[in-house]
């Protein structure tokens, strides 16, 4: 091996390779770490978790089942509540006397993730890019990766894809489709400082077909007078993602005083599972596997969940020396197990969402107001149904959740 490498004791042969210093590739590679694989995560950007790529929310259960205290640096502010607008003012809202949730500084929330994976004894590598997989008598086992202009060879016996919604690892070996036009979404959003905030521990949420169609904005306070505001919209849209958020804050006296300190934009994959996760020494997580819940856009519970059930099989895998799809599939059945088929449902209310007019949104959010915003989260398709089938502008829509 060059010197280069070996300056940073970057060994050639590797139990596991993961692509992506994500919370997904980092957990998985802490997990497997921790099982005392030998693991290296390569991630493509000089800086983990820079530029960020979501609104930072995480419910208070998932940040202390990831291992973490509730007095964490990287905690920007406690969320306590959350409201829900639609176009005719109709609120529905969610409080509670507990702490909910967080807003994180996710720069600094993704590099101690991926700090816990290192302590548990992964090597991690920055600013170098995967050119492409190693491939050997049918089976993935390894990568050609450039580093500081030169490249090197890395073998291993499992390769990860956590890259992120780009995934070009996983398209190419599992020859996937584009996603369909209801199964991605365009986001932008602005980290914004200096405005007025109705509750600096609330989440807000604007539905409406004509502020953000087939989306939502959010308002996701992380001080007492900042906040992320953002926007996700289908992206068939005929216009921009920031042209709705713009058009939208123009209209907000509130926020129109304040600075922007940060904008960000990107694709959020938002359906179309794959089945099919798995080849011969390789699987995928997180957004690069579509594993994102399809309602509200949030990936970074589902990328750590799965970082769960792939590290368990991975290390079943290391036990039994058997790295071949058939035995790795237990992970794509394990997932759609326990969180596919909920998400599938999920998925179906949100087609039915995204062709409803403002009116339509008035009218089940009307009802919705009445029971539990958690049936939509939960994929509760019987108790969704029975809203659409109370009003007769409304039944039509019941076909999407067969």
């Amino acid at each position: 091996m060059n010197n280069m490498l070996s300056t940073f004791n970057i060994k050639e042969k590797y139990d596991v390779v993961v692509i992506g210093a994500g919370p997904g590739g980092s957990r998985t590679a802490q997990l497997c770490a921790q099982k005392g694989l030998d693991v290296l995560i390569l991630e493509k950007r000089p800086e983990i978790g820079a530029p960020k790529r979501c609104a930072e929310g995480i419910e208070k259960n998932q940040l202390l089942n990831l291992g973490f205290e509730e007095n964490e640096k990287f905690i920007a502010q406690t969320i306590d509540r959350s409201i829900v607008y639609t176009i005719s003012g109709e609120e529905i809202k969610q409080d509670s006397d507990k702490k909910k949730g967080y807003i994180l500084e996710r720069k600094l929330f993704d590099k101690a993730m991926a700090s816990k994976a290192a302590i548990s004894g992964a090597k991690i590598l920055v600013n170098t890019e995967v050119i492409d997989l190693i491939k050997e008598d049918n089976y993935i086992c390894g990568v050609n990766i450039e580093y500081n202009g030169k490249t090197y060879k890395i073998k291993s016996d499992v390769v990860v894809s956590a890259e992120g919604v780009e995934g070009k690892r996983v398209k190419e070996v599992l020859n996937l489709s584009p996603p369909k036009s209801n199964e991605i979404m365009s986001g932008y959003q602005y980290e914004m400082e200096n405005i007025d905030l109705k509750d600096p521990h609330q989440l807000e949420f604007f539905i409406g077909a004509t502020i953000a169609p087939g989306g939502y904005i959010w308002i996701f306070p992380k001080g007492e007078k900042r906040a992320n505001v953002g926007i996700g919209i289908l992206s068939n849209c005929e216009k921009s993602a920031k042209y709705y958020l713009d058009a939208w804050i123009s209209n907000k006296s509130s926020l129109q005083i304040g600075s922007i300190l940060e904008e960000n934009a990107g694709a959020i994959p938002v359906g179309g599972f794959l089945k099919k996760m798995t080849t011969n020494g390789f699987l995928a997580i997180g957004d690069a596997a579509r594993q994102v819940h399809p309602l509200h856009g949030g990936g970074l519970h589902e990328a750590t969940y799965a970082a769960k059930i792939a590290a368990k099989v991975i290390c079943e895998a290391k036990s039994e020396n058997n790295y071949s799809d058939n035995f790795l599939d237990k992970y794509n059945k394990m997932w759609w197990n326990e969180r596919g088929k909920e998400l599938s449902c999920v998925n179906k209310i949100k087609n039915a969402f995204q062709k409803m007019s403002d009116e339509e949104l008035n009218l089940i959010f009307h009802l919705i107001k009445a029971t539990s915003i958690n049936h939509l989260n939960s994929g509760n398709l019987i108790e969704i149904s029975k809203l659409l089938l109370k009003t007769p502008k409304l039944i039509k829509f019941s076909k999407y959740l067969l």
